[in-house]
Parts: C-alpha cells; sequence; structure tokens
C-alpha cells in the first residue's frame, strides 16, 4: 500500500475530499519524522512503538574478499515494536497467504 492508496481508502471511508486527507496525512507523517529526530520515541496505542537507537561500529568483511576488513561506523536507526493487538492479529495470520 502507498501513502496515496490510504489517501483514497480513507477518503471513501470518511467521505472527506481527498486533498484535505493528504494533507492530514502528510502533517501526521511530518510530525512523527520530527518528533523521531529529536530524538523522541512515537507511541501509537494498539499499534507500535517508534525509537531511534544507536547500532554500534563495527568491522565488516566484503564477501568476495574476506581479507579486507572495514569499519563500519555508529548510526542512528529507526527500530519499530509492534503493539500487542498488531503482534496477536498478526500471530493468527495463516503463512500460506503470504507465499
Amino acid at each position: 500500500m502507498t501513502k496515496r492508496d490510504l489517501v483514497v481508502k480513507i477518503a471513501n471511508e470518511t467521505g472527506i475530499i481527498q486533498t484535505k486527507v493528504a494533507d492530514i496525512v502528510q502533517l501526521t507523517l511530518d510530525n512523527i519524522a520530527a518528533e523521531l529526530m529529536s530524538g523522541k520515541k512515537i507511541e501509537l496505542r494498539n499499534f507500535g512503538v517508534f525509537e531511534i537507537k544507536i547500532r554500534k561500529s563495527r568491522k565488516g568483511r566484503n564477501p568476495r574478499n574476506t581479507k579486507n576488513e572495514v569499519i563500519i561506523p555508529e548510526r542512528a536507526v529507526i527500530k519499530f515494536r509492534a503493539g500487542k493487538e498488531l503482534k496477536e492479529a498478526v500471530e493468527k495470520l495463516n503463512t500460506a497467504d503470504f507465499r
């Protein structure tokens, strides 16, 4: 699903025009990104938690030339932990439907 698909779906379900829905969706995503960039975590009840974690620097190797080690620098990454209800819903899915 793309952002556009989400906008169309919400507009159809609510009766709000797509341009307003698109603005609301974009503002929501912009605010989530801004909060993450400021180091805060985003907790959406029944959905999940987004937060910034620091991944430590480590040694890496080129699989084609294993003799050369490269230092991969420390960096910030976004982590997502699914909420209880989302996790339970996913666990009930039939895995054969996704192959």
